[in-house]
């Protein structure tokens, strides 16, 4: 599957740059001819991806980096998000509702991310990162 189109992003771990990606993931998104109400699943999960990023992965800290990957293809737009923080102990567990490592958290971020995407991946260890794969399908020829 050859991909369309790519955009590449490095982003620090700061809270402000939540807004950014979530931005940047409908402006990548609006090349496709997708509902309002589908750019805003993407925004949302994107958000909530970057976020745990944020939150989960460096404490709140500024000093780590987010990658944002966001690609098109023929028949899907995938976004790619990647962390080298704390990791994810138990991934299975992490997906359950209601379920996050911080009490003051609702724990509803992978719930998000799976309703409104249609494939979500997670793959992290312990001290080594995080891995979020998320995709909406799309008929071919949605795109402008």
């Amino acid at each position: 599957m050859a991909i369309r189109n790519q955009v590449k992003m490095s982003l620090q771990s700061l809270s402000e740059n939540v807004g950014i990606a979530r931005v940047t993931a409908a402006a990548f998104a609006a090349q496709l001819d997708l509902t309002l109400n589908e750019i805003e699943e993407i925004k949302v999960a994107v958000s909530e991806a970057i976020s745990n990023s944020v939150i989960h992965a460096y404490g709140n800290e500024d000093n780590g980096i987010i990658e944002f990957v966001m690609n098109l293809y023929d028949e899907k737009i995938e976004y790619i998000i990647r962390d080298y923080g704390t990791g994810i102990a138990d991934i299975h567990l992490a997906r359950q509702p209601s379920y996050s490592s911080d009490p003051e958290r609702m724990g509803l971020g992978f719930v998000f991310m799976e309703s409104f995407m249609d494939e979500l991946d997670v793959s992290s260890e312990p001290d080594q990162g995080t891995i979020v794969k998320m995709a909406k399908k799309f008929q071919p020829g949605a795109a402008h």
